[in-house]
């Protein structure tokens, strides 16, 4: 038997997942880290952590299969993406935490750049839009706020990168600084066209090319793991951005086929093919994956707030003791009150792309409560998912009725799921193995060791768990949606 080893490291936490050569998980491990709030609208982590945790779920993973670091083959990994890191290229210290994706610090310096009409440009070479989001107006800001950090960028001494490269950085002990080109897409700084960082973009955020690290097809050789770390060397052969990760663990190598990811955020992505297709609608253009130096695309929808709204219900209203008990509270809400949460705490993504909005609740009565609010938190992100699905079908002509593919933590929720069924009118699909993200790290990882079967035989293997098909009245999925859209409105309106 031989294994892969999986790093699944997201945003608030880390796991570690070890698959054998039939796709069974037969060892986890995972732990949570803090996050940091040093302003409002400001959000961080220590790098320390993001290794710590990774490296002692690796540990935890291996013990817990009770498997030798000779069996396995690989490692994979999978990560939050546009989540910002700089260090030192001698020392490995890092000269500031990282700035994390959720992370609106940068969104005056978005705003000046669009009102000098640099958005085209962003949106021409990068696919996205000139967003906080985005990497490169984080690492511009650690260059201009952290003292002598430009002087050393400029002189070579600093390096950035994303996840992905912090964690192969201290995996190699320093040996390698590379990403893949589904990380590099989501920098803000990669042209998806051309498959090369825009000099363009870097001049104006006056970003030191030289920091940048070398992009790579998503199967490929990113360096070796320090023997003394897991007790040999242990080749790393695979990544991908979580997103990305998802897509690729969900077969979803089709153009037309979509997957919806419902974690801390919500993350659709739509296989469009070997054409970037520019949206119209405010959506991202991005790349799917890279395989043997062949570019695949897709359209993405980005949510910033999906299961981070069960979390506000528990951590911040105290409502729930647990995530699990949130769809049993919404199926008591009262059928007759219509509470409608928008969750834009840290503003609002695709298609609408306002930084500035923060949540608001409609529709609350004397007789609202716990299980009003639990519904509204819940039906908030099938709204949100519905927003996505309408944009991408005015985007492209080649999304017909499709299912779609989901995974993540709230698809547990039978309640949930099937709510996400009737707005959107359209089938639901879960798949017996929910951990696609980290399934498709080990698929490319272990394809590229050549232990893994090609695309079409992984594809054949993908199977459903539960299909929710939607029973709602058309007449009541239009209202509601109606209802959704205008609570949408009055919160963009507030904001100003």
């Amino acid at each position: 038997m031989t294994y892969i080893l999986a790093i699944d490291q997201g945003t608030t936490s880390t796991r570690a997942m070890l698959f054998d050569d039939q796709f069974a998980i037969a060892g986890t491990g995972q732990q949570e880290f803090p996050q940091h709030f040093p302003q409002s609208g400001w959000v961080e982590h220590d790098p320390a952590d993001l290794w710590t945790t990774t490296l002692e779920t690796c540990r935890a993973a291996l013990k817990a299969a009770g498997v030798g670091i000779d069996a396995v083959t690989a490692i994979g990994i999978t990560n939050q993406r546009e989540t910002t890191l700089v260090w030192d290229r001698a020392t490995g210290v890092p000269v500031h935490n990282a700035i994390v994706w959720q992370d609106r610090r940068t969104a005056p310096l978005c705003s000046s750049l669009r009102d000098a009409g640099f958005e085209d440009t962003v949106t021409a070479q990068t696919g996205l839009l000139l967003d906080p989001y985005f990497s490169g107006t984080k690492l511009a800001w650690i260059l201009d706020n952290v003292e002598g950090a430009r002087a050393r960028a400029e002189a070579g001494d600093l390096a950035f990168g994303t996840v992905d490269s912090w964690l192969i950085w201290n995996l190699t002990g320093g040996a390698a600084h590379v990403t893949d080109a589904t990380n590099a897409a989501r920098t803000m700084l990669y042209d998806i066209r051309s498959g090369a960082w825009s000099q363009e973009i870097c001049a104006r955020l006056n970003i030191p090319m030289q920091m940048l690290p070398e992009v790579r097809d998503c199967a490929s050789a990113f360096g070796d793991t320090m023997p003394e770390l897991f007790g040999r060397a242990v080749p790393i052969l695979g990544v991908a951005g979580d997103q990305q990760a998802a897509c690729v663990g969900q077969a979803c190598f089709q153009p037309g086929m979509m997957k919806s990811t419902y974690g801390t955020g919500c993350f659709a992505l739509l296989n469009t093919g070997s054409d970037p297709v520019r949206s119209n609608n405010r959506l991202l253009t991005t790349i799917a994956y890279q395989l043997d130096g062949q570019t695949t695309y897709a359209l993405e929808g980005s949510i910033f707030v999906a299961g981070a709204v069960v979390q506000w219900l528990r951590d911040g209203l105290g409502l729930i003791d647990d995530a699990a008990q949130t769809a049993g509270l919404a199926g008591q809400a009262d059928p007759g009150q219509e509470v409608i949460l928008v969750p834009a705490f840290t503003g609002l993504g695709a298609p609408y792309w306002n930084a500035e909005s923060r949540g608001a609740v409609f529709g609350l009565t004397r007789n609202s409560g716990p299980a009003e609010m639990a519904r509204a938190a819940l039906e908030s992100v099938g709204f949100q998912t519905r927003d996505l699905l309408e944009a991408m079908q005015a985007d492209w002509s080649g999304l017909g009725e499709t299912a779609l593919r989901v995974d993540g933590g709230m698809t547990a929720s039978d309640w949930t799921m099937q709510f996400l069924s009737d707005i959107l009118g359209a089938p639901v699909e879960r798949p017996r193995v929910l951990e696609t993200t980290a399934m498709g790290a080990a698929w490319l990882a272990g394809h590229k060791a050549g232990i893994y079967p090609g695309m079409e035989e992984f594809a054949a293997r993908w199977a459903v768990d539960a299909r929710f098909d939607p029973a709602m009245p058309e007449d009541m999925r239009a209202a509601r949606y109606a209802t959704w859209k205008r609570a949408v409105g009055a919160t963009i309106s507030f904001a100003g």
